[in-house]
């Protein structure tokens, strides 16, 4: 087993504790102190931070892993994502969906590459079905897939108030969330309903329905891309009050959108008084960013980018946010609505996923399960079909 000591770091756990030194064996944290401990004649890798500080790996809990779009004909099918666009970006847990084309992608190709992703090293899980009601899944039933198959952990992203949408009803939408619901309850995963969000002028009432309507907890409805209308933001503070973790995605938005950038979304949302554990981040990495006129025609497409997450980071703290204040929504917040026990947090006993940020805020190093995918800027680590360096 690899022992490595990493000494003289500034710990955010999210929480700022200071300065420590830890020690690392195999894929976890088994020490953090601030006086070094006694390894003399133990084969040990020491890395010296300098105070230069240390956070969580990134959890990202919505990438579009086989690759999104497909809005604008066969040619727009985008790539699946490689490991090191995950990796050099920071992020260490990664949980995949299928979007809109839940045809030609479907739960077993989003399962293979999820494992195809684990055995290049990165925690990867995914969700069962895609945008439409019924779910594409991979044994024909949701319960089934949760339960028995590992990397499963969820259903999504089910679109709701969204052209492209198969226009759930309440009544379809409570089914897929007491199985998922159920199926948390018989495992101990995520057992979410992650859903997307549209631009449609009914926004979260059939969240809204169902938490009036049902015994259900708020944890249940998971719904990602709050921040794309300011009216539908507004809506998210009110379900989130009610127990529901809300997303914001990290997408491009302009000076002249109705919506809100990542950034401005999350400041807002902490400084609301809405409960600070049920707001998170994800990238949409992967996935096609479309805009369409009232017709629902594709005028311009983008490409989320794993990236935007740390992207996000570095211009709240260049616009003086703390970051002890803003990251557990890009860690802490994230492990704790998808269930990952040792993820999200710098302690004894959680993985061994972290992050060096220079005095720049850019990210120097990237250790992920206890091995070094990042160092020194430069990627150490690559996919199986990936050129190192």
């Amino acid at each position: 087993m690899s022992l490595n000591l990493i000494i003289n770091a500034h710990v955010f756990s999210p929480e700022d504790i200071g300065f420590n030194h830890l020690l690392i064996a195999g894929s976890q944290i088994v020490w953090i102190g601030k006086d070094l401990p006694s390894l003399r004649g133990l084969p040990v890798e020491t890395t010296d931070l300098e105070g230069q500080r240390l956070i969580p790996g990134i959890i990202d809990g919505h990438a579009h892993l086989t690759g999104g779009g497909g809005e604008s004909g066969f040619k727009s099918r985008v790539p699946p994502v490689q490991l090191s666009q995950f990796t050099s970006a920071g992020i260490t847990s990664v949980v995949g969906v299928l979007g809109t084309d839940d045809t030609t992608r479907d739960t077993r190709a989003l399962l293979a590459q999820t494992r195809a992703l684990r055995e290049e090293g990165l925690n990867a899980w995914c969700h069962t079905g895609g945008y439409h009601i019924p779910p594409v899944t991979f044994s024909d039933n949701v319960r089934d897939d949760i339960v028995h198959i590992d990397p499963i952990i969820g259903v999504g992203e089910v679109a709701i108030s969204d052209h492209r949408s198969s226009q759930p009803t309440l009544s379809e939408l409570l089914r897929l969330a007491s199985d998922a619901h159920v199926s948390g309850l018989i495992t101990g995963k995520a057992g979410i309903l992650h859903l997307h969000l549209g631009d449609g002028k009914r926004g979260l009432e059939l969240v809204r329905n169902a938490l009036d309507q049902t015994e259900l907890p708020g944890r249940v409805f998971n719904p990602t891309h709050v921040n794309r209308r300011k009216g539908l933001f507004d809506e998210a503070l009110d379900i989130a009050n009610r127990g529901c973790t809300v997303d914001i995605t990290a997408f491009p938005v302009g000076d002249d959108d109705d919506a809100w950038a990542a950034d401005v979304a999350l400041m807002k949302y902490l400084d609301s008084g809405s409960p600070p554990s049920n707001i998170t981040l994800s990238s949409d990495g992967g996935g096609c960013l479309p805009k369409f006129n009232n017709q629902g025609e594709l005028v311009h497409m983008d490409i989320g980018k794993p990236s935007s997450l740390i992207e996000t980071i570095q211009v709240l703290l260049s616009r003086g946010a703390s970051l002890d204040k803003v990251l557990p929504a890009f860690t802490s917040n994230v492990a704790r609505i998808l269930r990952f026990q040792d993820k999200g947090r710098i302690a004894t006993g959680m993985a061994a996923d972290l992050i060096v940020l220079d005095d720049r805020n850019k990210i120097r190093d990237v250790m992920l399960s206890g091995s070094w995918h990042v160092k020194q800027y430069r990627q150490s680590i690559c996919g199986y079909f990936e050129a190192a360096g």
